[in-house]
């Protein structure tokens, strides 16, 4: 079964929201990258605490802003925002990182974390971020290879027709 349906494609491919996440991805990947490098710095060497919590900041920011932008365009293709059929995994998995994201954040407010469970518990966070990644890439790959070959059936089915 196709991930959309031609009516589905339309709306994907009309709406802004499709750039918004075209954009928001990578962006979140590299500070991902960058973020991951200065934890491990941190819990290897002791330094660089600010650095590192300041890059989770922003993973986190980047984060709640893809999920946002995220539900926005999963409502216009599929008509909810969130727990569509062909993206239920991929939503229950962001939530788990969101719920991550979110304990760090309040362990910095309310102090119930030490920094080493912080830094730990973020790495926690990003390494199932990097499963829902996977997720995603893996849903468009199979989405990109079902419009390949609908399109080649279409053409096979012209030229069978002419």
């Amino acid at each position: 079964m196709p991930l959309y349906t031609p009516e589905q494609r339309r709306r994907r491919d009309g709406t802004r929201w499709t750039l918004v996440q075209g954009i928001l991805a990578p962006l979140q990947f590299l500070v991902f990258i960058v973020s991951t490098w200065l934890v491990v710095r941190y819990l290897l060497t002791d330094e660089g605490l600010w650095a590192a919590h300041a890059s989770i900041l922003v993973k986190t920011f980047i984060l709640y802003t893809i999920m946002v932008t995220g539900a926005i365009w999963e409502k216009v293709v599929f008509g909810r925002y969130l727990f569509a059929r062909a993206f239920f995994w991929e939503d229950v998995v962001s939530m788990m990182v969101i719920v991550l994201h979110t304990i760090y954040l309040a362990s910095l407010f309310w102090d119930f974390l030490s920094t080493s469970q912080q830094m730990y518990l973020t790495l926690l966070a990003y390494a199932v971020y990097v499963v829902n990644a996977t997720q995603f890439l893996l849903k468009l790959r199979a989405a990109r290879l079902s419009e390949k070959a609908e399109a080649e059936q279409q053409r096979v089915g012209t030229a069978g027709a002419e």
